[in-house]
């Protein structure tokens, strides 16, 4: 159940109207890295961990609530942000102040290039928040990842998070006004704070590497293939050991040699691993019956019910 407070989570503000800003910002309310890309994602991941995780549907369900009030504050900005453009709209006399801005086509070209990127902002919805990103297109459910196991949800979530920080701190690149400013900034850190909340929760979740189930084939989790020319580089992904097995990785200098002599590496064998195809068939089975088994002990096989009242 939801339940609106008319209170914004951050006191929004800003200085003066800027529309330029404002359509760069619908970039955070409808594009592939905004607030309701965010919202809609831990919201769907949290279905599939209502009864066999209810910590972690409580986390998302929790997370997914703010990045709602987040895009209440980025519309909130959006709409603050057009000043009185919507009211200038709704003036269809000659003498309205947007027609004397748009008379000529000078004017109403230099308009369209320092005031907006997408012409659609106005056009269509009058001046306010369009469900889209910043050069007009429509929000999508392709944005969405939910995978249905926490190992790689979790993980989508922080490369989430870690992408729209980012775009936070590229969009205060853009505006000089002190209080949209402290209004990014408070987004952009509840991104930070997010992040580390979904590394926590996969923190719990032991073992977690690799995401999934399957261990993965011992033959072939260590091999770093070089495939480029020029100077090559070393570092820590081919050298030394691998972070999530502790493998040593076996760096194949001429990977056409190499392929053509393993007969197309059916033939090659496990090197820098204590891992065998034994140990990970084993693993393989004991991983399936331990997470299968926590699955079905919440999940009812026949009558279910989702919430019981009062909840316990």
């Amino acid at each position: 159940m939801f339940y609106h407070v008319k209170e914004l989570q951050f006191n929004a503000r800003v200085s003066k109207p800027d529309p330029a800003f404002a359509s760069m910002l619908l970039e955070q309310f409808g594009g592939p890295n905004g607030e309701l890309a965010a919202a809609m994602q831990y919201f769907t991941q949290a279905f599939a961990m209502r009864q066999p995780h209810p910590d972690k549907y409580d986390m998302l369900m929790d997370i997914a609530t703010e990045e709602f009030s987040h895009l209440e504050i980025v519309g909130a900005t959006i709409q603050m942000l057009l000043g009185p453009i919507n009211g200038e709209l709704k003036n269809a006399a000659e003498e309205a102040e947007i027609m004397q801005l748009l008379d000529g086509k000078a004017k109403k070209e230099d308009f369209i290039h320092s005031a907006m990127m997408n012409p659609q902002f106005f056009v269509l919805s009058g001046g306010g928040p369009t469900v889209t990103n910043s050069q007009g297109v429509p929000w999508s459910g392709s944005y969405v990842n939910a995978n249905g196991d926490p190992t790689v949800d979790l993980r989508s979530n922080i490369a989430a998070e870690s992408r729209a920080k980012i775009v936070y701190e590229y969009l205060m690149q853009f505006t000089t006004d002190p209080y949209v400013k402290e209004t990014l900034s408070f987004l952009m850190t509840r991104e930070v704070a997010h992040f580390q909340m979904f590394e926590a929760a996969l923190e719990t979740i032991q073992p977690n590497f690799p995401p999934g189930v399957l261990q993965g084939d011992p033959r072939f989790s260590n091999n770093y293939f070089n495939l480029s020319n020029g100077a090559d580089a070393r570092g820590p992904w081919n050298e030394g050991k691998s972070t999530g097995l502790g493998e040593t990785w076996q760096y194949i200098e001429d990977p056409i040699k190499h392929v053509i002599e393993s007969n197309g590496m059916a033939d090659h064998q496990p090197q820098g691993t204590d891992r065998t195809m034994k140990s990970v068939e084993k693993k393989d089975k004991e991983m399936s019956k331990e997470r299968s088994q926590h699955v079905k002990k919440a999940v009812p096989s026949g009558e279910n019910q989702w919430c019981e009242y009062p909840q316990k």
